[in-house]
């Protein structure tokens, strides 16, 4: 009984693993783009707190809440590491809703599609950005969430440039970070706005999340006529002090 368990685990993990690649063509090159006037943190780590800390402070319940994701909706985990958001954001989007567990790193994700596929989680969709660009299906995200990991995007400007033809109407862009500098892992909050703003989006909330989590960062995006062309983004000075 116990092999046969263990046969159909193997099965499912690798029919997950299979979902791994691209799902849209590479947007606009980061060649393109201005690159950001601040460090770039190293990718160290596909978590950054145990999971169990995490639920602890029931940091995916905060975001669930403050972001309004609901059952039905299409949910975009940006550099989902280890899967902790994507598994839980699969729940409460439901059966009718989907997510899309992304990285850039093959490793991180084989051990993305292995959990998905052993949780049985037949609404996650498991698949490869590239470092410029996510590479998500046109019109197919109603949220998308960036967590820790905002500061280890090396062309910011074409990554939110890129993520802007996936985003649908009304969509949302939810960005969690320590308020620090880049190059320790956080992203200052009036940098991130910069940023954000330098691309065409606008901020329409942030908060503290509680339990120590860093603040919370929403953003909409611009409408097509109104996104800035490449060549006239302008980096953000990196603040001082």
């Amino acid at each position: 009984m116990l092999l046969r368990l263990s046969a159909a685990l193997h099965l499912v993990a690798t029919a997950a693993l299979a979902q791994i690649g691209p799902l849209a063509p590479s947007g606009a090159p980061a060649s393109a783009f201005p690159k950001p006037d601040r460090p770039v943190a190293e990718i160290i780590s596909p978590i950054w707190a145990s999971e169990k800390e995490r639920d602890a402070v029931d940091e995916a319940g905060q975001l669930v809440r403050r972001l309004g994701i609901a059952p039905g909706m299409t949910v975009a985990d940006i550099g989902a590491g280890s899967g902790y958001h994507t598994v839980r954001l699969a729940r409460a989007v439901g059966p009718a809703g989907r997510v899309f567990g992304q990285d850039v790193l093959p490793r991180y994700l084989a051990g993305l599609a292995e959990r998905v596929g052993r949780d049985g989680l037949t609404n996650v969709t498991v698949a490869q950005g590239d470092p410029h660009d996510p590479r998500l299906p046109p019109r197919s995200v109603d949220v998308a969430i960036l967590v820790h990991m905002y500061h280890e995007i090396a062309q910011p400007f074409a990554f939110l440039h890129n993520l802007m033809p996936a985003l649908r109407p009304g969509a949302r862009v939810g960005v969690v970070d320590l308020d620090r500098p880049t190059d320790q892992h956080g992203t200052p909050r009036k940098l991130l706005a910069c940023e954000f703003a330098a691309v065409g989006y606008r901020q329409i909330a942030v908060s503290d999340l509680d339990g120590n989590l860093g603040y919370l960062a929403v953003f909409a995006p611009p409408d097509e006529a109104e996104r800035i062309a490449p060549s006239n983004i302008i980096p953000c000075a990196t603040p001082k002090g």
